[in-house]
């Protein structure tokens, strides 16, 4: 049989070019180290802070401390996920318009590498983390120290499991179909929050841009 999917004789063999700037530059370094250590010491922070609040609640407010943490996992996965998504073109003209929220929304599209792995990583992280300890704590709470596996055991490990995943995948269609809408509500907040916070404006953006003499 004849191989009709054989390069021909005088056809060279193409070879890909990793682009000049693929590689790790300084400031990706500096930012892979500052994520790295920002996480380590948030899931500490966050772990025992969490611990300590368990320890003093009862089963129907672990419960929704377990919900709340699954929320905010699913929430800010939606949110990395239209960052990568969306298109920085519709925000220029509305920053042209000076809508609110529009110069927040471009800067979040052109550091999505970032945000998504803020979002998506680090934040995905902790609270799975977190909801991992609360969800241990809940089964302590409802069966003790059986030092067996039990069916309570199975049950609310499983609920965390489905209700993050599920939750994620739910999503990450909702993040794919309206990327647009969700950054430029993220843009919005952001704009809010720096707007009645001082300290996360510029200083040459202060008394409308007029800088004091």
């Amino acid at each position: 049989m004849e191989d009709n999917h054989r390069r021909p004789a005088g056809e060279k063999k193409a070879r890909p070019r990793s682009p000049r700037n693929a590689g790790l530059n300084g400031s990706n370094r500096i930012w892979i180290l500052t994520v790295t250590v920002l996480s380590f010491f948030i899931s500490i922070i966050l772990t025992a802070a969490s611990s300590d609040v368990l320890k003093e609640a009862g089963i129907l407010t672990a419960f929704l401390v377990i919900l709340v943490i699954i929320f905010v996992n699913i929430i800010f996965d939606t949110i990395g996920t239209a960052v990568t998504a969306a298109e920085e073109a519709p925000f220029h003209a509305m920053a042209s318009k000076k809508l609110y929220g529009a110069k927040q929304a471009i800067r979040l599209i052109r550091n999505a590498d970032k945000v998504s792995n803020v979002c998506n990583d680090v934040i995905g992280d902790i609270c799975g983390i977190i909801s991992g300890a609360a969800g241990a704590y809940l089964i302590f709470r409802l069966i003790g120290n059986a030092g067996r596996l039990t069916a309570v055991e199975l049950v609310v490990t499983g609920m965390i499991t489905a209700l993050t995943v599920g939750g994620k995948a739910f999503g990450k269609i909702i993040a794919l179909h309206n990327s647009n809408y969700i950054i430029y509500k993220v843009g919005t907040l952001i704009h809010f929050v720096q707007s009645r916070t001082r300290f996360l404006r510029r200083k040459g953006n202060a008394g409308n841009g007029r800088r004091k003499k």
